[in-house]
């Protein structure tokens, strides 16, 4: 009698016998498990989980060259024209616009917060308040498919010098202007992606 004709020790063909049934069961619960979420991750597929800045050709909207059709109208006073040339970079990403499909118009509400205010009355630091409205157009027939609200906020400090109130303020301005454009970007790219 060869080895390989030996009889098994009954100890050893037990161990076998559960190792195998445990990578049995194993192997049916991950069989099972995929073919659970199978389903469940098709469903994703065209549910809206994609890049949102993915090209069109994996199946998402070229939302750079939709930005670039946005035509942004022009906004009164400094911090609006801020915001405006803030929107129309992002937008077209410091190239040439392209023909526009959109009009984006805003309203803007500017407002000064104090918020440290002295015994005597006199207030030691600000928060300067920008409110925007905005809706965007589609110019081939007038109809406006987005519309909404922004805000921005940013604080500043009330000094002695002149110069430096007004250098904070400006500052502060500028920061809430670039802050209600980089929302107001990420609102129309959100929109210009779905309506592909």
């Amino acid at each position: 009698m060869s080895w390989a004709e030996a009889p098994v020790r009954k100890s050893t063909d037990g161990r076998l016998r559960a190792a195998i049934c445990r990578g049995r069961s194993a192997v049916s619960v991950a069989v099972l498990v995929t073919a659970a979420l199978t389903p469940l991750l098709a469903a994703c597929g065209d549910g809206g989980f994609r890049p949102l800045y993915g090209s069109a050709a994996i199946g998402g909207a070229n939302v750079s060259e939709r930005l670039a059709q946005v035509e942004v109208a022009p906004v009164p006073g400094r911090v609006g024209q801020r915001m405006r040339n803030d929107l129309i970079f992002h937008t077209t990403g410091g190239g040439h616009a392209l023909p526009p499909e959109y009009r984006l118009e805003i309203a803007i509400r500017e407002s000064i917060t104090s918020t440290l205010v002295k015994i005597s009355g006199d207030a030691s630091g600000s928060v300067y308040n920008i409110d925007a409205d905005f809706r965007l157009i589609r110019i081939s027939d007038k109809k406006v498919v987005l519309q909404g609200k922004s805000a921005g906020r940013a604080g500043f400090e009330r000094f002695k010098s002149i110069f430096s109130n007004v250098r904070a303020r400006q500052d502060a301005e500028d920061r809430a202007a670039t802050t209600v454009a980089q929302d107001l970007r990420t609102r129309l790219a959100a929109y210009l992606s779905s309506s592909a």
